[in-house]
């Protein structure tokens, strides 16, 4: 039977192997986790730009609806005015 005794710095160099690579995976698994979030991120700020942009392209022409307001009711006399006397609202 074969027993492995280790001296004083070689238990040291496998302690401080062990740590590093503890060390190692704790980071590998921060890097990941921020990863995905950033990826996740990500997502939302292009959903939420794609509509800001869908917006700004359904609100182009508002001011304009002050316009149309007017036109409509201008219309609306002139077609009054060509109604009969008994018909009009």
């Amino acid at each position: 039977m074969t027993v492995l005794a280790l001296t004083d710095n070689e238990t040291a160099w496998a302690i401080t192997l062990v740590v590093g690579l503890v060390v190692a995976l704790v980071v590998w698994g921060l890097l990941e986790a921020l990863r995905r979030t950033v990826n996740e991120v990500e997502r939302s700020v292009s959903a939420v730009w794609t509509m800001g942009k869908r917006v700004a392209q359904n609100t182009q022409t508002t001011h304009l609806l002050g316009t149309t307001k007017q036109r409509g009711i201008e219309l609306h006399e002139e077609l009054q005015q060509h109604l009969p006397e008994g018909s009009r609202q």
